[in-house]
């Protein structure tokens, strides 16, 4: 008699852990809402990304510049107002703090609006958004266009030293994103695909960006070891077309990263960023790290 009861118990174990084994994993929000992906209708998505870019090049000086910092912390907040899960609204804010002409990077964590010492912060602008999709077809082709109001008074205002203290461009900006993303079968790997188009429009007189277009593309591989981590690299370029400014200006940027779920409405990423080369910019590095929230 024990003997059978011992051999039913095993046999039960052996099927429940046949039969999870058998069940496939719940995939997480980083596999399944890549930047690409709309939301339901009713749903929420909150991003808080902040990232940290200082530099002590210059493309166009051969010799080493005084270090230059500036701090941009976004949120972007979208939601699904769409039955057929089409169309996401949003509203995206921009919050800086630089310090320049020689200061410590930390200096940006101090948010001071001294422009007579080189520090300057600020809220400088927000941004209606939506994004949807254009072809029912391919659902994982989506495009997010926003409207960008600056709200600087100065883009640059001199210290003690008559250097100017840069804080954000005093223009308004048109940005469209056209995305993409491609996971492999397995889901191991992971493709996603960004071209940035930004129209920068207002006085001259107002912004170095003003009357320019800039063209971005960037492309990110990522690799999922398991379903709550993944690994990435990238790749962008920036091209900034000169309309009738007299500036013209391109970049190139190598980087790596990871995000990792931790829970089921929450994740995190950081990220690493080197600008390789250039002409008319600083070659310096990003610090980046972000949080989102997806419910």
């Amino acid at each position: 008699m024990k003997l059978k009861i011992t051999s039913l118990l095993v046999l039960m174990i052996v099927f429940t852990v046949s039969a999870q084994e058998e069940q496939p994993e719940e995939k997480s929000n980083i596999i399944t809402y890549t930047p690409s992906k709309l939301l339901n209708k009713g749903q929420w998505d909150i991003k808080w990304f902040n990232n940290l870019y200082t530099q002590t090049k210059d493309s166009e000086k051969p010799k080493k510049q005084p270090r230059e910092t500036y701090f941009t912390s976004t949120i972007d907040i979208f939601t699904g107002i769409s039955k057929t899960n089409n169309l996401n609204v949003g509203l995206l804010f921009e919050i800086r703090s630089n310090a320049v002409n020689g200061l410590d990077a930390s200096e940006v964590f101090k948010f001071k609006n001294y422009p007579f010492k080189s520090t300057r912060t600020g809220l400088t602008s927000f941004a209606p958004a939506v994004k949807f999709n254009p072809f029912k077809r391919l659902s994982n082709l989506t495009v997010q266009s926003a409207f960008h109001i600056p709200l600087v008074k100065n883009e640059s205002v001199k210290n003690e030293f008559g250097k100017g203290v840069y804080l954000d461009q005093k223009g308004y900006i048109f940005q469209n994103r056209l995305l993409y993303d491609y996971t492999f079968s397995g889901d191991e790997f992971q493709l996603f695909a960004e071209l940035n188009t930004e129209l920068n429009f207002g006085d001259n007189e107002d912004s170095f960006a003003n009357d320019s277009l800039v063209l971005a593309p960037s492309v990110f591989l990522s690799y999922f070891p398991s379903q709550k981590f993944t690994v990435l690299v990238l790749a962008q370029h920036a091209q900034r077309i000169d309309l009738g400014n007299d500036f013209a200006q391109d970049y190139s940027v190598l980087g790596a990263g990871a995000k990792y779920q931790l829970s089921k409405v929450v994740n995190i990423e950081a990220l690493y960023t080197n600008f390789v080369r250039g002409s008319n910019t600083g070659l310096g590095q990003t610090f980046n790290i972000g949080l989102r929230t997806l419910f």
